[in-house]
């Protein structure tokens, strides 16, 4: 279809939709718009072959399979549109109001089939990784031949799927105050929020600084508690308030507004846990009692608790539980770990989790602070396929089965045995949407002569056995079940090896972090760098993770500058552009250097595990260029440095900024100002990759003769530091291509871990400091608000009405 039905509909002058620029990066992101124009409707528009595939969804998709929504398909939309928010002004096409409700990235449930094609034959199986929208869908086109237009969105009855009415308008923003998920530091009750994750775990220890809990095999389960009105769910935002009534009404008598973390189980006579009966509980017909074992507790009264240290944050929950039938408060035994395990162990449960006793609660993370230790005999595999059974009665013989081991897909051993009649019917019926001919790995030195059937691994089962062989293959495995609550995206069975040690860490140790499906190694976690204010790396890493969300938008398709700090902002640091050895998941771009006559391999930072992976080098600080790889020559926005000497006062640099606004506020123009962390203030005017970088530095110089007129004896565009005095520099040369500055939100190697922050210029006033903002600041004094700052990548100032305003002022 292309974008020229886009461009045909639209005048850019009057709107501030993107324009119609196709991009073929391919990364299958998908994005969902919820569009308040004539009629309220949701847009899902899919990235495929340079433009994004849209489709007009009056009633918003469903996680309920019984609801067929219409999905009536649009004009296509530039890749841009991915993060389009505004107002449409009256009188454009599709006038309304349009903010985004779901983004992430889809897969093709059949990678083997080009989506292409199959989007021209119109049936798509999908699979979608969102905060909302999660698992698989169908888009089907509707077979009448006078609706060509019309196709239907159906979600799968998968492990994400709810059989519950299903209204997306309960998750907007207008729904709750927050998005959810999007604010870890910041709360609501109204807020379905992601629970923290412990990492696997293989060799229990004592230690003092730790605590110790009893691993329950059941279903992870938070409850938000709000004046009586209670909700219970699934760690993937599924409701439990049907299935578990009477759990849900005896939280209805905790008299406080809470939100607590923990486990439901089904404990028989002996007190142990029973999945399947948990699995198939009925209030009326269940044996066994259903017990909610809280363990955590991440807000009360007004005030969240997730700073506190665990062992605070428990105290806390043993005197908020009631005494009650199905609400048991989770102890714990200190410092002795070995026995607590054994002795868990020999009582037949799952096994401990081990906890540091000072962890705060990480939302939505797999912490290294929380380690989960599994009887070895019980394990999570991958499901890759099934070999044929010879017996016609039989749907199968054996599955086969993969763990993860150094990032790839293992063979680990065949199951054929522990299936009930009934289950083999219900697995092979599960498998049959996911067969592939493309084998998962070379296994035929084990299958002996038996035919394989190979699946797309998603599905996530429990196996028992005696003991791993010498070639890591397991030893007579038996089949337990299928575990639907699990995401293969989120939890991916490791093969057991060496664990990073819970023990204070060694400058040799490291641990692995699972971001965007990408497992990184995090190297020398604890190594200081802002050693005056007791900052490490790992503190780098936690502020990153936080404010990537925000800070994303500034670098994503800009080549990055790096400037590598390995050993904290008192060791030799470097600067790098070329990049030879990335991993293969990491994006990169060409550019020809005429100084240096070669062709630059710059990385692209696109995604949170790309920007963690150069945190992990040792990037304090970010360098994007001003301009994309789209349009190199063109840079989003033009630059202002407000430079000082020595000798000048960061109350003179306020008083510049200030006569600086006035004159852009003279000339129609608005600016916006951060601060650059160090002892400066940074000026930013939108261009929209409307004008040249030369265009660009020419305006800004304008404007500084005007910001000198006015203050002649504070500031100067003298560059030399021998001829420009005690004065201000007013730095337009910022504005060449190639040339970076520190990004929005970026840490600096100064000595209080301070930040370049985005400011609203009723901030810019007498009293601000640099130090206001910093690595623990910035993150709760963003979970509050808006990022204003992004309107500068929005659309571009007019620089010839501005000049014709300067000029009426001379």
């Amino acid at each position: 279809m292309g974008l020229k039905a886009y461009r045909q509909k639209r005048s850019f002058e009057d709107t501030p939709e993107p324009k119609d620029v196709l991009e073929k990066s391919n990364q299958s992101r998908f994005v969902i718009q919820r569009h308040r124009a004539s009629h309220l409707h949701y847009d899902l528009r899919l990235e495929m072959d340079g433009v994004l595939k849209s489709w007009a969804v009056p009633k918003g998709p469903s996680m309920n399979p019984r609801d067929k929504r219409l999905a009536v398909q649009t004009e296509d939309h530039p890749i841009a549109y991915l993060s389009f928010e505004g107002v449409i002004p009256k009188g454009n096409y599709g006038a309304g109001k349009m903010t985004i409700w779901d983004e992430g990235n889809y897969k093709n449930l059949h990678p083997q089939n080009s989506l292409s094609s199959d989007y021209n034959t119109g049936k798509l199986k999908i699979i979608f990784h969102g905060s909302k929208l999660k698992g698989l869908f169908t888009l089907v086109r509707s077979s009448s031949m006078n609706k060509k237009e019309q196709w239907l969105l159906i979600k799968h009855d998968d492990a994400f799927a709810t059989d519950l009415d299903y209204d997306a308008e309960d998750f907007t923003d207008e729904a709750f105050s927050i998005k959810p998920f999007q604010n870890p530091k910041k709360l609501d009750l109204r807020t379905l929020v992601k629970p923290m994750l412990a990492s696997p775990g293989t060799k229990i220890f004592n230690d003092k600084d730790w605590v110790y809990e009893l691993k329950y095999d059941g279903y992870r389960a938070l409850a938000n508690i709000n004046n009586g009105k209670v909700e219970l769910y699934t760690r993937n935002g599924i409701s439990l308030n049907e299935k578990f009534t009477p759990i849900h009404k005896e939280l209805k008598n905790i008299a406080h507004r809470a939100i607590l973390d923990g486990e439901i189980v089904v404990l028989d006579a002996e007190g142990m846990p029973q999945f399947n009966a948990l699995q198939n509980y009925n209030e009326e017909t269940t044996k066994g009692v259903l017990v909610y074992y809280v363990f955590d507790l991440l807000h009360l009264n007004d005030h969240d608790t997730l700073e506190l240290p665990l062992i605070d944050r428990k105290q806390l929950l043993k005197e908020l539980i009631p005494e009650a039938s199905h609400l048991h408060y989770c102890d714990h035994v200190e410092t002795m770990g070995i026995t607590i395990y054994n002795q868990a162990v020999e009582m037949g449960m799952e096994g401990v989790i081990a906890k540091k006793a000072n962890s705060r609660y990480d939302l939505n993370l797999r912490s290294p602070h929380w380690l989960k230790f599994k009887k070895i005999e019980n394990t999570e595999t991958i499901l890759c396929g099934y070999t044929l059974s010879k017996k016609k009665s039989r749907k199968f013989a054996s599955l086969i089965l993969g763990m993860v081991e150094d990032g790839q897909l293992t063979y680990v051993g065949t199951c054929g045995s522990g299936f009930s009649e009934e289950q083999l019917k219900e697995l092979y019926y599960k498998f049959e949407v996911l067969k592939t001919e493309e084998p998962v790995f070379d296994i035929r030195k084990h299958l002996k002569g038996r035919e394989a059937v190979w699946l797309i691994p998603k599905l996530i089962c429990e196996v028992k056995f005696s003991e791993w062989t010498s070639s890591k293959v397991m030893r007579h495995p038996v089949f337990l079940r299928l575990r639907e609550d699990k995401n293969l995206d989120l939890e991916q069975p490791q093969l057991p090896s060496k664990n990073p040690t819970p023990q204070k860490k060694t400058p040799d140790e490291e641990f692995a972090l699972k971001v965007d499906g990408i497992t990184l190694h995090i190297t020398h976690p604890e190594k200081s760098y802002w050693p005056e204010s007791g900052y490490t790396k790992y503190d780098l890493l936690d502020y990153y993770i936080q404010m990537s969300d925000i800070i994303l938008p500034y670098l994503v398709d800009r080549p990055e500058s790096l400037h590598r700090h390995p050993n904290g902002i008192h060791g030799e640091s470097f600067y790098q552009k070329d990049n030879e050895h990335l991993p293969d998941w990491t994006d990169t771009h060409t550019i020809y250097s005429t100084s240096s006559d070669k062709d630059i391999n710059y990385v692209l930072c696109q995604n949170k595990a790309t920007l963690l992976y150069l945190n992990n080098l040792g990037c304090i600080e970010l360098h994007p260029w001003h301009s994309t790889i789209y349009q190199l020559d063109h840079p989003d926005y033009a630059i202002i440095d407000l430079d000082p000497s020595d000798e000048n006062t960061f109350e003179q640099i306020i008083e510049t900024a200030l006569v600086a606004n006035d004159i852009l506020k003279l000339a129609s123009i608005e600016g916006f100002c951060k601060t650059s962390g160090a002892s400066g203030l940074h000026i930013y005017l939108p261009m929209g990759g409307k004008y040249t970088y030369e265009e660009a530095r020419d305006f800004t110089k304008l404007l500084c003769y005007y910001i000198q007129e006015k203050l002649p004896k504070l500031t100067t565009l003298e560059r030399s530091l021998k001829k420009r005095g005690p004065k201000i520099y007013l730095d337009y040369l910022q504005n060449r291509k190639g040339q970076t500055i520190v990004a929005p939100y970026s840490l600096r190697p100064q000595l209080h871990a301070t930040v370049s922050m985005p400011l609203l210029w009723s901030e810019v006033k007498t009293g601000l400091k640099i130090t206001d903002y910093t690595i623990k600041t910035v993150p709760n004094i963003m979970a509050e608000r808006k990022d204003s700052f992004k309107a500068v990548l929005g659309k571009a100032i007019d620089m010839g009405k501005a000049i014709e305003h300067l000029n009426n002022l001379s």
